[in-house]
């Protein structure tokens, strides 16, 4: 019973699905910018690397829906434990795969896992605190997920030319490891009432959750071209910047922001995140377009956390607001599948992007994401603000 469940957001049980979360994050994001460099050296022809960078991503759109029912149907911790376990799987394969084509399979069966806790995670959280808080536990887990976003592969591009491939592919092993330990400990393990198991229909996606989709993508698609090109745009570009500060300064802002605004995200409606987030969105799009010093790329940086960053949360908690009580897993899923399509088409599109159109123009022409997620909110603004109401 809801009443039941602990009424602080720091409770032991929040607390190791928190640090839980943390750890799976990072043990995939570690890998991600390696992947493709690694796959080569394995004698993977430039294509296949390619498809082995991208299968997670695309598998994981076909994947969520099916996880996003049965993260509705059984224990949190049952399913996050089987994710925990394929993403260690997966990533022991790596280590040990003589070839890309092993890699290939290694790859699916992380992102099998990696579908698996992202959905459970965000729905277990969510279990665990009262309906009034899910906005500030969303904000703080959305941190935790931005941070292992942004920390883990500013590590591995570092590690990796220390020690090799191989043995950095370890460090991420580990942590998964000890996420599968840690929730061994979390005592509430969120199981569905039997009653609403039985009642609980196949769905594709969450309806009342489809234009948080839809703005997830509007505001993922820039991030990811972010995450995914800024090394080669700014060497392209001939920029003096220190770019490898990048991504540090973004989290240490986004960790400022939701500190001081955590008391907030349960009170405030969804209108007033998306203006701020998308006058940020813009802003740091045009400040990385014609960025030329150190100053500009903190800037820029800061931007990014405002824009995607403080949105992130926001759009995480209204998707399970807007979906039913026996539905957040469903709800859930259907926000993430907005991230995986702008984690898969962003950098393909910013690559047509990148040899079609001068330089400049690289970040210049992703403003069309603005116009995009204005539309979004202007047909859907009454559903996505009242759903502060659903508390």
């Amino acid at each position: 019973m809801r009443q039941e469940k602990s009424k602080s957001i720091y409770s032991k049980d929040v607390v190791l699905v928190m640090i839980a979360s943390f750890l799976f994050m990072f043990g995939t994001m570690f890998n991600n910018p390696l992947i493709n460099g690694y796959a080569e050296s394995l004698g993977a022809s430039s294509i296949l690397a390619g498809v082995i960078v991208g299968i997670m991503s695309f598998a994981a759109m076909f994947l969520r829906p099916i996880a996003g029912n049965l993260t509705d149907k059984f224990s949190k911790y049952q399913l996050s434990f089987i994710g925990g376990v394929l993403i260690f799987v997966g990533i022991v394969g790596y280590i040990i795969s003589p070839n890309g084509e092993l890699l290939l399979l290694f790859r699916m069966i992380n992102g099998t896992g990696f579908v698996l806790c992202t959905v459970c995670m965000t729905t277990w959280i969510a279990f665990l605190v009262p309906r009034q808080h899910v906005g500030a536990a969303m904000g703080l887990y959305g941190l935790m997920n931005a941070l292992a976003m942004s920390v883990a592969p500013a590590i591995s591009i570092n590690l990796y030319k220390v020690i090799g491939y191989r043995q950095a592919m370890m460090l991420p092993a580990v942590a998964t490891l000890i996420m599968i330990i840690i929730i061994q400990f979390v005592s509430n393990h969120a199981v569905p009432k039997p009653r609403e198991r039985e009642k609980k229909q196949f769905k594709l996606i969450s309806v009342n959750a489809l234009p948080v989709a839809l703005l997830t993508t509007c505001f993922g698609l820039p991030y990811f071209v972010t995450q995914a090109d800024i090394v080669t745009y700014v060497a392209k570009m001939h920029m003096p910047v220190a770019v490898g500060s990048f991504f540090l300064i973004y989290a240490l802002v986004l960790l400022l922001i939701r500190t001081l605004l955590k008391n907030y995200f349960d009170t405030v409606r969804f209108g007033v995140w998306f203006w701020l987030s998308l006058v940020a969105t813009a802003f740091y799009l045009v400040v990385l377009a014609y960025m030329n010093n150190n100053w500009m790329m903190a800037l820029a940086a800061a931007g990014l956390a405002v824009g995607y960053g403080l949105i992130y949360s926001v759009l995480q908690s209204t998707a399970l607001l807007l979906s039913p009580a026996n539905e957040q897993g469903l709800g859930s899923s259907t926000f993430y599948l907005g991230l995986d399509v702008g984690m898969a088409f962003g950098p393909m599109l910013a690559g047509v992007v990148a040899k079609v159109l001068p330089g400049r123009w690289f970040y210049l022409v992703q403003l069309i994401v603005v116009p995009l997620a204005l539309i979004v909110y202007l047909v859907w603004r009454k559903r996505l603000n009242g759903a502060i109401d659903n508390h």
